[in-house]
């Protein structure tokens, strides 16, 4: 213990001998709390993500009465605070517009209530960035609690993966292609999805759960433990008691946070396999704490850490589960120790080092070998070149080998209901050369939602056409697979070269040589740029208005540009007591 009661920050609420603590104090015996159950001792909130909406936190309705066990087990004071609760699947037009709405309440939900530490109940694919970049930010300590992973998918004798993806995408081009009758389709729709927890597949949600342990602000196994397992009531209570600790050890982001931390967060997410989200995300997380990390930076990691995690969709077999009882991820850590930094300082009190060391691997063909990798380079690759001078991403582990080099016609679309109705047509003119191309679905086109997976064209996939590539400024669920360019920066609508695009025109697509080139010349880009008007605004009023005028662009994580500040004061101003 290296702080005092009396310097905890909640006292400046509750200590003082004077009228503005006598209002505090009344009010927490107004609510039939006595003084032995605050005084002196440290406030934590827990940051709860739970609602009737959200699928994948069903159970955190129960975990937040384990995590208030686990603090008043190490003499702390719970208050449970509720937060805005992002399902991926319900929220439209997608939570990405959202995250940074959750990033702002839960540091502003620190900051103006007398709260000394804080356990943030995330998962679902936004909650995990949005609590952590608003926490880093307030520079309370703070551990994340993951949600956990649901159980496998079943159907007919098969394991299916995913409630919203990987297994579901597959099906629903079988459906389309009409080789799948509606009785089997309502057979599957029923089985792939049958426990609380988040998508099980290796997808923003167990992406974003796995980097947030690898940075070190969640308890050693947290992430990989299964939302069904009683091991997640345990690691629920075992965060409360820990953060009561880590408010009297004063371990604060800002005394713990490194860039090292962040490159490990790298490093874990390419031998995940993880999802393409995980850039954004983690390059928003890391500039929050004044410790940025690049698109460069993980096309470094990417060429040096090979996907050693055989988990859908990277991955051909297995799924979440699967992985923790294979040893989970202090077990993939331990196999890529030598490129980490294992000095790094974590939630626990201890290194990296200290909480992979022993770790094993139940399971080789789960987690493999560095010497037998799903995958020789890591999950993602950058790509640049004159369509995308700020970097487009791909995950090349998802896609088919013969499409990393590439040279195809454009099939321009401008919104995604024109893409939608043009694909079911039987007549469209397209052939599995060509690349589909889809703008004005960046963040200030439309919020970056999850339409990058454009869908193959049906009279394509009635012909065994399986994979193409297709390039867009949106994003794509982290249960997708296939040859899909991401994130393309500058995004169209605010006049990135992929608004110059035409129908017709050719571009090549080099992984290997990170490239991506439209073969159209200099002049005529310029006359086409000349011509070019931008999009109207999308939003009129309201906070879609504040979004799309403060957002950032993909490579720079989507940040909001007036948050874009170091630590700053971790306490309020004293005129408001």
């Amino acid at each position: 213990m290296t702080r005092s009661p009396e310097s905890l920050r909640s006292a400046r609420w509750f200590a003082p001998d004077d009228f503005r603590s006598f209002g505090h104090r009344s009010r927490v015996l107004q609510m039939g709390y006595g003084y032995e159950d605050w005084m002196g001792k440290p406030v934590i909130t827990i940051v709860n993500t739970w609602s009737d909406a959200n699928q994948c936190h069903a159970h955190f309705r129960q975990r937040v009465e384990d995590v208030k066990r686990g603090v008043l087990q190490a003499g702390g004071f719970p208050l449970e605070l509720p937060a805005i609760s992002l399902s991926e699947s319900m929220v439209k037009p997608t939570t990405m517009v959202y995250r940074n709405f959750l990033a702002m309440e839960t540091e502003e939900l620190l900051r103006s209530h007398p709260v000394d530490g804080a356990v943030l109940m995330g998962g679902c694919d936004k909650t995990t960035p949005g609590l952590t970049m608003g926490a880093i930010s307030m520079g309370l300590p703070f551990i994340y609690l993951p949600a956990g992973p649901m159980l496998r998918g079943n159907w007919k004798g098969q394991v299916l993966g995913s409630g919203s993806g990987s297994d579901a995408f597959k099906f629903w081009d079988e459906r389309r292609a009409g080789r799948l009758d509606e009785q089997a389709w309502r057979e599957m729709e029923a089985g792939i999805a049958r426990s609380h927890g988040t998508c099980m597949t290796m997808g923003s949600a167990a992406t974003m759960m796995g980097i947030a342990e690898a940075v070190g602000l969640a308890l050693p196994g947290a992430s990989s433990i299964p939302a069904a397992d009683a091991n997640h009531i345990r690691m629920s209570a075992e965060c409360g008691r820990r953060i009561v600790q880590m408010v009297w050890e004063d371990l604060t982001p800002a005394r713990m946070l490194t860039r090292a931390h962040f490159e490990n967060g790298i490093a874990c997410a390419m031998a995940m396999g993880c999802s393409t989200n995980a850039i954004i995300h983690l390059i928003a997380m890391s500039r929050r704490a004044g410790h940025p990390v690049s698109l460069d930076d993980f096309d470094a990691f990417s060429r040096r850490v090979p996907v050693i995690a055989n988990i859908r969709p990277s991955g051909d077999r297995y799924l979440m589960e699967d992985f923790f009882y294979a040893g989970g991820l202090r077990a993939l850590l331990e196999r890529i120790r030598p490129h980490l930094d294992t000095g790094a300082m974590t939630v626990n009190g201890k290194t990296l080092g200290e909480n992979i060391a022993g770790s094993q691997v139940h399971q080789d063909d789960v987690i493999r070998p560095l010497s037998r990798p799903i995958y020789a380079e890591g999950a993602l690759a950058v790509l640049r070149g004159n369509l995308a001078p700020d970097g487009v991403v791909i995950k090349p582990s998802a896609c088919v080998p013969h499409l990393l080099r590439h040279t195809g016609r454009a099939l321009v679309f401008d919104d995604y209901p024109s893409l939608k109705q043009a694909v079911d047509d039987p007549h469209l003119d397209v052939n599995g050369e060509d690349i589909l191309v889809l703008r004005n679905a960046g963040p200030k086109g439309a919020g970056m939602p999850e339409w990058g997976m454009l869908p193959i064209p049906t009279r394509l996939l009635k012909q065994g056409v399986k994979d193409m590539l297709r390039l867009s400024d949106a994003r794509m669920s982290g249960t997708s697979y296939g040859g899909c360019l991401l994130h393309c920066s500058p995004e169209s609508a605010v006049g990135g070269p992929l608004a110059l695009v035409r129908t017709g025109d050719r571009i090549t697509v080099d992984v290997p040589a990170r490239r991506i080139h439209l073969e159209v010349s200099d002049s005529e880009l310029a006359t086409r740029r000349a011509a070019w008007t931008p999009p109207p605004a999308r939003y009129e009023r309201g906070y879609g208005w504040l979004f799309g005028r403060h957002i950032l662009q993909a490579n720079e994580g989507c940040n909001f540009d007036f948050l874009e500040t170091g630590f700053g004061s971790a306490v309020p101003e004293p005129d408001i007591f």
